[in-house]
């Protein structure tokens, strides 16, 4: 219907899209033209800060500085699990027009099973999927994944207990499991390590 955008610094662009379902909120960090794209969702209510005390924008800003782009998404109607996917979709679709070409998706809690069902529908173009103390609901077609899987999630996880990282390893038949014995849903605790971690694994993958 109609689109918004706003500068909110030189590497940040906050996007609204307005559509008959609802408001579909972006911001894209980095070169619009990035070649490489991470897309980073929330939980079932949805937000645009991620867990780990504001791991999203972390990694965005980082990102932008290694030619990466990051878009964080916040959906148009939160907890409704296809809506959310095509919103994903949408936001690869976005940024593809501008060039990118291949995208790494990132999902916490409910988001583990957007990010996982985006990856199958991005295919080939999907070169990695990586779960934050995800739900296994939804996750059934991990099995159909491509890309490389990487699942975090917390020992004390009091929503969700580690086990459903396990279980959603097994769905897929692969994946790099990596557990926080000290840590619950939020993932607050592990903050730095996660954040090392994936500014590690996230360009790696793009590299393969």
């Amino acid at each position: 219907m109609a689109a918004q955008e706003w500068a909110v610094t030189s590497t940040l662009r906050h996007i609204e899209i307005y559509t008959p379902s609802g408001l579909l909120g972006l911001l894209w960090h980095g070169d619009p033209a990035a070649r490489n794209v991470v897309l980073l969702v929330g939980g079932a209510m949805g937000g645009y800060l991620g867990p780990a005390n504001g791991l999203y924008p972390a990694l965005g800003e980082t990102f932008a500085d290694l030619g990466i782009g990051t878009i964080r998404v916040d959906y148009r109607k939160p907890n409704h699990l296809p809506r959310c996917v095509h919103d994903v979709c949408a936001a690869a679709d976005l940024a593809s027009r501008s060039g990118a070409s291949k995208f790494i998706t990132v999902g916490h809690s409910f988001g583990g099973a957007v990010a996982i069902q985006a990856g199958t529908v991005l295919a080939e173009h999907c070169d990695g999927v990586v779960t934050l103390a995800t739900q296994s609901a939804g996750c059934e077609e991990a099995a159909a994944l491509t890309a490389p899987l990487l699942l975090v999630h917390g020992m004390r996880d009091e929503l969700l207990p580690a086990h459903t990282s396990e279980l959603v390893k097994m769905i897929a038949g692969q994946g790099e499991l990596m557990i926080l014995e000290e840590d619950g849903h939020l993932l607050d605790k592990s903050r730095e390590q996660i954040l090392a971690k994936l500014l590690d694994w996230i360009p790696a993958q793009f590299e393969n």
